[in-house]
């Protein structure tokens, strides 16, 4: 622990320590796993001692492993998804443990957690990461209720990332009840060495005269490709500009066919896949493009704030909580050409683009840094502990 970590959490000192255990489907990459970790890594500045529990397995426990080296611990149960044998398993291994709370994440993790809640008798926080508009399945319909149902019934308090997923839980479970708002936040990166991001734009191709746009996120159809590919192929010739799209997913085959078989895409974009330093990545950049068609509170934007550099993204979900209506960077709605028009604007206009990054930066201390976050966090915890009524859809407020 550094001099300032010992600083920070000594100013908790006369606070009682919480126990908190975050259940999880798994510990593998993904937006709300990435987030977790921040938490936990933060929790002790707000005398949070964290447990984080990975119900399943993943093909890759990169966020295991990231714990583990900042000196978290894991447990891994490495059973199924909907395993009923994760419930006592869960339970042993919290009663050990002796939590205050148990924090879920995800349907699968809320389930479990509101069972294990109930035997042990302790409160139980569930984090909503996602907006569910239309489940596309019967099995993917009976999840998001079987996960409604719980965390109705068992979740003293639920968590929504913006006012939109506020709006959309509480037309889907019909009350607002023990709802708080309460935004993700993220650790502060490093300053990135300016020889770094030079080495970062030639190894991407980026013109000496050029730009460079950056995006990351899962190539899922919600995320929304096709939206950023058609806006990039519809932008002028001349426009000195390398599109990089960090991240993985089913949709990335059919997308680097479509930028192979497309002249003008293929000399523009690269994909880079999967990547731990998405902050590191977005520093680079001179401008983020983010088009999703639906998103709860997406992590790599509150990135690219903490980061200071502008975002382009659609109007949806949580996004302008994060970026803002021309604070941060530009909202357009979910048609290709309004997304171009708002890529040459920033493109052409550098002043711009500064003011943009200096605000977003700010905005992203005020509301996003993980220190806050983990401090408002814990008001949640204590309010859940005493069997408090949450006010109907209240904002947590910025909890020194």
């Amino acid at each position: 622990m550094t001099s300032t970590d010992s600083a920070a959490v000594g100013s908790e000192a006369g606070r009682r320590v919480l126990r908190v255990a975050h259940l999880i489907h798994c510990l593998g990459p993904g937006g709300a796993e990435d987030v977790l970790t921040d938490l936990a890594v933060a929790a002790p500045h707000a005398g949070l001692d964290v447990l984080v529990v990975g119900l399943s397995p993943s093909t890759d426990n990169v966020n295991a492993r990231r714990l583990r080296g900042a000196g978290v611990p894991v447990l891994e149960l490495g059973l199924p998804r909907w395993d009923p044998r994760a419930v006592p398993r869960a339970v042993r291994a919290l009663r050990q443990y002796e939590v205050d709370v148990i924090h879920t994440h995800l349907k699968h993790a809320d389930l479990i957690g509101a069972a294990a809640g109930l035997r042990l008798g302790v409160p139980v926080v569930s984090t909503l990461h996602v907006i569910e508009d239309a489940p596309r399945t019967r099995m993917q319909r009976f999840k998001r209720t079987a996960g409604l149902v719980g965390r109705r019934r068992f979740a003293a308090r639920t968590i929504a990332l913006s006012r939109s997923q506020l709006d959309w839980y509480t037309a889907l479970a019909g009350t607002d009840r023990g709802v708080v708002v309460l935004p993700n936040g993220v650790a502060d990166p490093p300053a990135v060495e300016p020889a770094e991001s030079a080495r970062v734009r030639t190894e991407w191709g980026v013109p000496a005269d050029g730009l460079l746009i950056a995006s990351a996120s899962l190539m899922r159809p919600e995320k929304g490709h096709d939206l950023l590919l058609d806006a990039v192929a519809s932008l002028p010739t001349e426009l000195p500009i390398a599109v990089a799209l960090a991240g993985d997913g089913p949709l990335r085959p059919g997308l680097e066919e479509r930028v192979a078989c497309d002249p003008r895409l293929r000399d523009r974009v690269r994909f880079l896949g999967y990547r731990d330093d998405v902050p590191a990545l977005l520093a680079a950049a001179d401008l983020v493009l983010h088009t999703s068609r639906a998103d709860a509170l997406p992590t790599t934007l509150i990135h690219a704030l903490s980061v200071g550099t502008p975002v382009i993204a659609t109007d949806v979900g949580g996004i302008p909580d994060i970026v803002g209506h021309r604070v941060a960077g530009l909202l357009a709605p979910t048609d290709p050409e309004a997304i171009a028009a708002a890529v040459v604007e920033l493109v052409q206009d550098a002043s711009l683009r500064a003011l943009l990054g200096k605000a977003g930066r700010e905005r992203f201390v005020e509301r996003f840094e993980a220190t806050g976050w983990v401090r408002r966090l814990r008001a949640v915890y204590e309010s859940a502990l005493r069997s408090e009524v949450a006010p109907r859809g209240a904002e947590v407020q910025h909890v020194r």
